[in-house]
């Protein structure tokens, strides 16, 4: 078993563009995203709500689909499409650099600690992500199944209303009865005439009302010999947030339980178009891991009292997303329960040798790669995240608000330069403000914390972020000093259990004795991030810990900070990954704009699958493999192509970047 290094000068071989062409006409995926009229909630663009910040970012860097990395259900919410203010066209002329300029002072690998391979074979290039269609996520759940989509269909339940819930309501009926649910205006009640009264009909009505406007009431007026069914409010603005109690079968399960799959969008962002369309909160979606938005990915997803009839009714309405296999159960999901992810990757163009692939690929199957935290842990402008978590470890506030609000080189939005520009100059938050059109990002939070709490309580207005976005910047430290640590710890002792590693027994830490080295391996070595709760190894490497923490002025033996949320218990994470269910084909192919697997939704269409021929103008490798939770797939595939995969390193290889 061989070790080799990455150096800065290393990597000549091309580029490895993490995100490319998706190869479709403006106008085709305009089409592709365009809902219909009759499943929007006509003249709004959903509820008002807090959101967690929102990335002020342009669209581009590497998105590596992090097997299961979690965030907060209830963070989940909607950026209001009006709130942003500005149509693409005018984001792409604010963008003065190109984003190959931008990204020059971003990080490369070496930044954040990832310097190492574990093979010896020969690199190779090849582009990654070239369409988010070559990136295929499959989440595998608590029981080890793989998710798939395979089945459209709609329970069978004598408790649902019929189809016409869905179409017996007016386009300007529903406006009305969503303004009284959202109580956009002064309204109490909305009446609508029964037209060809029939006892049908009045059922239909109250059932089309109560199942797409949780929280109204409904009751039957005689008005001037006419028939009125009247929509009221039944329990005020909490309604809204807890769907009624009585209008859900006592013998069905709460949680109807479905697979979404989603095409060029993120968990988070998905579950707020679903609750927008479905008009509910956000929160009472439930799932197991996010996943990232730059793929096409499969998960369950749990909601709570909302049937799988007006889940799947919609399948008519909305591009790039499919749901399906319903079913109702007792519980909803949780962050963490599943077991992994299963990729589908496509690597376009590659240069490699069929003898340099099959190397690659044995040695990723029998070995693996090294469990670093990938490029997107830290952030993709020149303040990496991992120094906002120092300082806020440090309890350096002050500089914990100028490393958020101050300008930087890197790719950003227009807006967010012109505020950080306005903040520099008058420090003055409402001003810097008035300056983003989208005040849910990060900066926007803590600018509004600072209007409302002053420069003298950063420590409140910093808390006015929602916690897990809080937590992403001291989790970035401890990832920082997790990955500079395993590359000394595999440059000082190779890729061999030492006496004085650490190896798991149930969720408990050990040492390796001298005596009991040859019962692991290196698959059992687990490494601690640093905090209160983790011991340290047993050899050089504890002692390199301490060094790298005092350097940066805190203090090993108390990890505990003042403020709880900030307190480091620390976890052990495993050195050496080997992926399960490893597969992999060459294939070569002359427009590269076809796809090259069926999807699972080409598969329910019944697309046949793609025929290669046994030659062509480009070379592609397609790979399997399934990883647990946490661990990033880019990681993966950067030991196949021993190239450094920070979007930095690939615009310096003279990557062009479409987006």
């Amino acid at each position: 078993m061989e070790m080799t290094e990455v150096t800065g000068v290393s990597l000549k071989r091309g580029s490895l563009a993490v995100e490319g062409n998706d190869s479709m006409a403006p106008a085709e995926e305009a089409k592709r995203q365009k809902v219909l009229d009759s499943c929007l909630p006509t003249g709004q663009d959903g509820l008002e709500h807090g959101s967690p910040p929102t990335s002020g970012h342009v669209p581009g860097p590497p998105e590596a689909v992090n097997a299961g990395q979690g965030k907060k259900n209830s963070d989940v919410q909607l950026e209001e499409e009006e709130e942003d203010g500005l149509s693409e066209e005018a984001e792409e002329e604010e963008e003065a650099e190109s984003f190959a300029d931008m990204m020059k002072h971003g990080l490369t690998e070496l930044d954040v600690g990832i310097t190492k391979f574990v093979s010896s074979h020969q690199g190779f290039s090849g582009i990654l992500k070239e369409r988010y269609s070559d990136f295929v996520v499959h989440e595998i759940g608590k029981d080890g199944r793989i998710s798939h989509l395979d089945d459209l269909s709609v329970p069978v339940d004598e408790e649902d209303p019929s189809e016409d819930v869905f179409t017996v309501l007016t386009a300007e009926e529903k406006q009305r009865l969503e303004e009284l649910q959202l109580f956009k205006n002064k309204e109490t009640s909305v009446a609508i005439e029964v037209v060809e009264d029939t006892k049908e009909k009045r059922t239909v009505i109250h059932q089309a009302i109560k199942s797409l406007f949780p929280g109204l009431e409904t009751k039957t007026e005689d008005r001037e010999g006419k028939k009125y069914i009247v929509a009221y409010h039944a329990a005020g603005k909490k309604a809204l947030a807890n769907p009624r109690k009585h209008s859900w079968p006592k013998s069905r399960g709460s949680y109807c339980h479905f697979v979404l799959y989603k095409e060029n969008k993120d968990t988070m962002d998905a579950i707020n178009v679903l609750s927008k369309y479905l008009r509910v909160k956000p929160n009472i979606f439930s799932y197991m891991g996010t996943k990232d938005k730059r793929a096409i990915t499969v998960q369950e997803i749990a909601v709570l009292k909302i049937s799988a009839q007006r889940l799947a009714h919609l399948n008519k309405c909305l591009m790039n997303f499919k749901l399906g296999n319903f079913s109702y159960q007792k519980n909803p999901l949780k962050l963490g329960e599943l077991q992994g992810n299963h990729f589908t990757v496509v690597l376009r163009n590659i240069t490699g040798t069929d003898d340099q692939v099959q190397q690659a690929m044995n040695s990723l199957k029998e070995i693996g790669f090294i469990n670093y935290y990938g490029m997107q842990r830290f952030g993709t402008t020149a303040v990496p995240t991992y120094q906002v978590g120092r300082a806020i470890l440090q309890n350096s506030w002050t500089e914990v608000m100028d490393l958020i609000l101050k300008p930087r080189s890197g790719a950003e939005k227009g807006y967010l330069v012109k505020c950080r520009e306005e903040w520099a100059k008058s420090k003055d938050p409402a001003a810097a403000l008035r300056k983003l059109p989208v005040k849910r990002c990060v900066e926007g939070q803590l600018l509004r914390g600072l209007s409302k709490y002053g420069m003298k309580n950063i420590v409140s207005a910093f808390g006015i972020i929602p916690r897990n976005n809080r937590l992403m910047y001291i989790h970035s430290y401890q990832s920082y000093v997790w990955n500079n640590m395993v590359s000394k710890r595999i440059e000082e002792y190779g890729l061999k259990p030492v006496p004085g590693d650490l190896v798991l027994k149930g969720a408990t830490a050990t040492y390796i004795d001298e005596e009991d080295v040859n019962n692991y391996s290196i698959h059992d070595v687990v490494m601690p991030l640093p905090g209160f709760d983790v011991i340290y190894p047993k050899h050089k490497i504890s002692e390199a810990y301490r060094e790298m923490l005092t350097a940066d002025n805190l203090d090993i033996d108390n990890m505990r900070h003042k403020i709880r949320d900030y307190s480091l218990s620390g976890a052990y994470r495993k050195i050496i990954i080997r992926p399960q269910n490893v597969s992999w084909e060459v294939v070569a192919y002359d427009d590269p704009k076809i796809p090259l697997f069926n999807t699972d939704v080409d598969n329910l269409e019944g697309k046949p699958p793609p025929v290669f021929a046994s030659e062509g103008k480009y070379r592609a490798l397609k790979m399997d493999f399934s990883l647990p939770p946490s661990t990033y797939a880019t990681m993966a595939i950067r030991e196949v192509l021993k190239m450094d995969t920070s979007i930095k390193n690939q615009t310096q290889l003279n990557t062009t970047w479409l987006r």
